[in-house]
């Protein structure tokens, strides 16, 4: 079990490694639904397995559906997940008196995308998750699934929320709002297909509401019955490509000719917008944006804007302030804490050339913070961060990869932040 408090420990040179990055999260979540309408049985490959994944799994199995789950024998923190669907049946449901309670954690996918699930069933469901998650933004598409003729029951248009499922409504319409989400449109698109509901989107132009394009591609490929292979995440192995740029920043001109240190199994990144990532790297732009550039990455992005040679801009963040934890202050916060020069102004951060040192960093128990300041302690000493476990939500064996031998790993050390005690691998897992 990971400790409260760890620190990075800087690698002294470039590693030669080839990393296995677990299924996309994004993708996971999407195929579990889709699986569940299937009209047969359908098997996920590359599945991810974490916090986010296993809160949608036990959820589709609460709501009745036969889902088996095994081991990957190439990545311990993905399964082979088989699903037996329904065809848009949903099997169990509550009652206005006793609804069926689904808990969501902190997982906005599972939230979203199981609210519009449940009004294909025939009776009441209670939605809820952890404090943050009943912060998190839902009223665009509670509003859409009113418009579709669905009752649902919030206070204050956000978890918990009651949803009156009433069975498929073939031809209903509804206008959803992707300003604070898409995932509001893909869970409409998702569970909207097989009932013949007519959605359209405003607030953003939609071609570049690459989730949603993302869900519909999805679709396309998605079998009835049979197999279904999920592709690593992109967001995940940006923290890698990121490694590699720092690690090897340092030789300078000699940059390109150099080369990548660290690759990845898989080159296979279908639909993914954080797959852009390596691009980015490959000439840093002097303004990225969060709409139309990159997605969870544009996060590491920040995090290694300091070792640029210019300021960098990152425009279009409001998405990031509503999500794991208010990212656009988070990220500001820490990086400051280090030594870098960042600015908010709006939407925007600009980050200056920074000479950064240690500090302790408060995660927010965001997963993605957590890990986009590990890769910043492989260069800068003294980096701590404060639970660590959080990166459970999407890549529990994160720190496994950071401290395992290369190739497989980084062959990094990583100590318990209070102790300065080397950590074993058994102790690096996040659960």
């Amino acid at each position: 079990m990971l400790p409260d408090l760890i620190e990075i420990v800087p690698l002294d040179k470039p590693v030669r490694a080839e990393i296995t990055v677990p299924g996309s999260k994004s993708i996971t979540n999407r195929a579990l639904i889709l699986a569940a309408l299937a009209g047969g049985e359908v098997t996920l490959e590359g599945a991810l397995w974490s916090e986010d994944t296993q809160v949608m799994t036990e959820a589709l199995v609460k709501l009745g559906f036969e889902i088996k789950v095994e081991p990957d024998p190439d990545e311990f923190c993905n399964r082979r997940i088989t699903v037996r669907g329904l065809g848009g049946k949903i099997p169990n449901a509550g009652t206005a008196e006793k609804p069926l309670e689904l808990f969501v954690g902190n997982a906005g996918t599972a939230a979203r995308f199981l609210a519009a699930m449940v009004c294909l069933g025939n009776g009441v469901y209670r939605l809820s998750g952890v404090p943050r998650m009943h912060e998190r933004p839902q009223a665009a598409l509670f509003k859409a699934l009113r418009e579709l003729g669905y009752r649902v029951d919030s206070l204050n248009d956000k978890l918990p929320a009651v949803i009156y499922g009433d069975g498929p409504r073939p031809g209903a319409k509804c206008n959803v709002s992707i300003k604070e989400s898409s995932q509001f449109a893909s869970a409409l698109v998702l569970c909207g297909r097989r009932n013949q509901w007519s959605i359209s989107m405003h607030d953003e132009n939609t071609e570049h509401a690459h989730y949603v394009y993302l869900t519909a591609e999805l679709i396309k490929m998605f079998p009835e019955t049979g197999v279904f292979r999920i592709d690593p995440d992109a967001s995940s192995a940006s923290y890698f490509w990121g490694i590699d740029w720092l690690l090897t920043k340092s030789v300078g001109s000699e940059r390109h000719s150099l080369g990548s240190m660290i690759s990845l199994v898989s080159e296979k990144w279908m639909w993914q917008i954080d797959s852009k990532f390596t691009s980015y790297l490959r000439e840093i732009p002097a303004s990225v944006s969060r709409i139309y550039d990159l997605g969870d990455s544009i996060m590491t992005a920040v995090v290694l804007a300091p070792f640029t040679s210019c300021p960098s801009i990152f425009t279009d963040l409001g998405r990031l302030r509503l999500q794991e934890t208010e990212r656009v202050v988070a990220l500001r916060t820490e990086l400051t804490k280090c030594g870098a020069k960042v600015i908010e102004e709006g939407d925007t951060l600009t980050v200056h050339p920074s000479q950064l040192h240690g500090a302790e960093i408060e995660t927010y128990n965001d997963h993605r913070m957590a890990m986009c300041f590990a890769i910043l302690g492989l260069k800068v000493p003294g980096i701590k961060l404060k639970n660590p476990a959080c990166v459970k939500k999407t890549f529990p064996n994160f720190f496994q990869k950071l401290a395992a031998p290369p190739p497989g790993g980084l062959g990094a050390t990583i100590l318990d932040g209070k102790t300065g005690r080397k950590l074993e691998m058994d102790e690096l897992f996040a659960d």
